[in-house]
């Protein structure tokens, strides 16, 4: 066995695992950018990936890694810097236990990340968002779960893996029914439930075993759903609204998005971004300030109060001759 495949391991063991305590999430993130790499490097070098060696992963394989999953398979310049991120933690974990080979850490982790573009954000107006919680059939148990889970992501802005972890047991009914998750970087939130929601719950957990550890979301074998169970039912569901909002078409509408509609929503009803960011999850508030940008009807609000370009500025005040003389005296 070469110097990387212990090297890797322990990063996984110690750091990820030991260190940082990192979340399933984290770690399956990782590892599938490491499966990437070394499949690349197999097929350039020819070497199996037991046996590559630190050497083996210089800078100008990285680098042409990097390119690959541009060039290759399609990632974004975003996804490109997030595995890029990856193999920067285990680059700075190996200079440390792998001094020897320093020259050639020092050079991976020089590879500067690659800049993005800032999109808008994607959101669903109110009739867009009501159009997509009526679409599901509510007459089939499939049907009422999705409405469920569609009414909730909107109502409480819960990003997707939140929404599939979510149990029976984090669910609180009651004089001021809400919601418990662990979300984002282990950080537990409390969201309160409106009527509607609390309405369409109740008789949701009624359909349930009660049991606190049954997932509120599950499959017909009983298991939660996952991400990309969740991705598929949502695109379903939108195409079916779409016959009855023809804007819905037009949008690419992600688990995601859901989220940006929560926000938005919060926005326009005047909520400070503070509130929202605590809301959200965030982990600062610059990252809600992306809403503000997305937000056309306050921009719109914004401009009502500023005079048009070409519009002659209002008359000043003209005292009359009385006045200036009296004032003149004084």
């Amino acid at each position: 066995m070469s110097d990387l495949a212990p090297l890797l391991q322990r990063f996984f063991t110690d750091k990820l695992d030991g260190q940082m305590n990192a979340s399933v999430h984290t770690k399956a993130a990782y590892a599938d950018t490491f499966r990437l790499l070394l499949l690349y490097a197999q097929h350039r070098t020819g070497t199996a990936p037991s046996a590559l060696r630190l050497a083996d992963l210089n800078a100008d394989m990285v680098g042409r890694f990097l390119q690959h999953l541009e060039d290759e398979r399609g990632n974004s310049a975003s996804t490109r810097n997030a595995r890029r991120a990856a193999l920067r933690s285990f680059f700075t974990y190996a200079s440390y236990r792998a001094p020897e080979a320093i020259a050639t850490i020092s050079q991976v982790l020089a590879i500067p990340a690659k800049r993005t573009k800032t999109t808008i954000v994607s959101f669903l107006t109110r009739a867009e968002a009501e159009a997509l919680i009526a679409a599901p059939d509510t007459a089939t148990w499939i049907g009422r779960r999705d409405r469920l889970l569609l009414h909730l992501g909107i109502q409480t802005g819960l990003r997707v893996s939140e929404l599939a972890g979510l149990r029976v047991g984090d669910i609180e009914n009651g004089p001021h029914s809400q919601l418990r998750c662990l979300g984002k970087g282990r950080k537990h939130r409390v969201i309160p439930l409106q009527k509607p929601t609390i309405r369409l719950l109740t008789a949701w957990l009624n359909e349930l075993d009660g049991i606190p550890a049954t997932p509120l979301f599950p499959t017909s074998t009983g298991t939660a759903l996952s991400r990309a169970a969740i991705a598929k039912l949502l695109a379903r569901h939108v195409q079916v609204a779409s016959e009855q909002c023809p804007s819905l078409g037009e949008k690419n509408v992600t688990p995601h998005t859901l989220r940006h509609t929560c926000a938005m929503m919060l926005l326009h009803a005047g909520i400070d971004t503070a509130s929202i960011a605590l809301w959200l999850g965030h982990a600062t508030i610059q990252t809600t300030q992306a809403y503000l940008q997305a937000d056309l009807e306050l921009k719109r609000r914004s401009l009502d109060r500023l005079p048009a370009i070409g519009d002659r500025p209002p008359a000043r005040y003209q005292a009359s001759d009385a006045l200036i003389a009296f004032l003149t005296d004084r």
